[in-house]
């Protein structure tokens, strides 16, 4: 994509603020986008690409000539690619709770002048896909040729489908589930307990103050654990051990910790502690069939659009079992659905590494729906 630019729009200024799943009320609230491509005439080629937890805006090329590494998805966005510029209009947007630019904790209240730390309100993925809704309405674009996203992107895929469905002609959800389990709440509880546990965390109120690294790197370690697999981690670290004390030393570290110990860090160095907060218990809140009397099966009967989700056998934070009882709802009624199983030991994070296992599938699917939408049967 080479040089990209991010950009901003504020939604929901007062008196037209923005009523939270939880009643509580938002405004003004800025939203950081990116695009990519070329809108057709007819507005009919529109990609919106969904970031997980802990992405954001900027999914393809570079902001800079310095910038050490491109958009985090850029692999599959940009001329020639499955999600090809030459062809589609793609749109990602920072989710409302980030710290990437959009509205979130670090952000000030214009109540109080301050950052709003805890007392921002909680988000759920619902609350999110209804201000990219609210993006698109600003941009003018009406309907989406396809949205698509991984983990936590492809939670809003879902929502997009279910709440939005004469805006939406397919979607692509990828590593996710229509539900979180006990098991990735109970995670994303430690996550959260090691934050509030330290004692930079302030109750929230550390802006202007030293942040609690400590405490979001041991989150963030406990996150990458569920990103891979078993398998992953005793092929990329087995058991080697670094440090000349040998195992009898706490000096000493094995291959694993030290690999966790960096990327805690890093990713403690640029994101927000109180946003890493929010978005995993907008995580833990995700039900796709809440608010349905029937549950599940009621909510994939509000979808009307081809669904194709991927999964990855090694993933044990979503696993494919998840997608299976989505994908059999949606056989039930008759709706038109597919369910690709990738061979693959990575772990979760496998939409994000190991590319050439999917993303033809990715193009051919794009390719598909764009041609029936063209053809008057979409």
């Amino acid at each position: 994509m080479g040089l990209v630019s991010p950009q901003k729009a504020v939604l929901c200024s007062p008196p037209n603020e923005f009523y939270l799943e939880s009643g509580r009320i938002l405004g003004p609230i800025q939203v950081v986008y990116e695009t990519y491509g070329t809108l057709s005439p007819d507005r009919d080629n529109v990609v919106l690409v969904c970031h997980a937890l802990s992405g954001d805006a900027h999914a393809a090329g570079y902001h800079s000539p310095n910038d050490p590494k491109p958009g985090w998805w850029d692999p599959m966005i940009g001329p020639g690619r499955p999600i090809d510029t030459d062809r589609y209009f793609v749109i990602c947007s920072n989710v409302l709770g980030s710290c990437r630019g959009t509205t979130g904790p670090a952000s000030t209240n214009p109540r109080t002048g301050r950052p709003f730390g805890m007392a921002f309100p909680v988000v759920t993925v619902r609350d999110m896909v209804r201000v990219q809704a609210m993006l698109l309405d600003h941009l003018g674009i009406p309907q989406v040729l396809c949205v698509i996203g991984g983990s936590m992107g492809g939670m809003q895929a879902l929502e997009w489908a279910v709440r939005f469905p004469d805006r939406v002609r397919s979607i692509v959800p990828i590593s996710t589930t229509g539900a979180s389990s006990p098991l990735s709440i109970g995670f994303n509880k430690i996550g959260r307990r090691a934050i509030m546990s330290d004692p930079n965390w302030r109750g929230g109120n550390y802006y202007g103050h030293e942040p609690p690294r400590d405490g979001l790197a041991v989150a963030r370690m406990i996150g990458h654990i569920t990103f891979l697999s078993d398998a992953s981690m005793r092929k990329k670290f087995d058991r080697r051990l670094s440090g000349r004390e040998g195992i009898f030393a706490f000096s000493a570290q094995y291959d694993v910790e030290r690999y966790l110990h960096y990327n805690g860090y890093k990713f403690a160095e640029r994101f927000d502690a109180n946003s890493y907060l929010y978005l995993t218990k907008a995580l833990d809140i995700f039900d796709l069939g809440d608010g349905f009397p029937g549950g599940m099966d009621e909510a994939m009967a509000q979808i009307r659009c081809p669904v194709r989700f991927i999964t990855f056998t090694g993933d044990w934070l979503y696993p494919p079992l998840d997608t299976e009882i989505m994908e059999q709802s949606l056989r039930r009624q008759g709706k038109r659905v597919e369910h690709l199983r990738i061979e693959s030991d990575y772990g979760h994070d496998a939409f994000l590494v190991e590319y050439p296992l999917y993303t033809h599938h990715v193009a051919e699917f794009l390719d598909t729906v764009l041609s029936e939408v063209r053809s008057g049967g979409g």
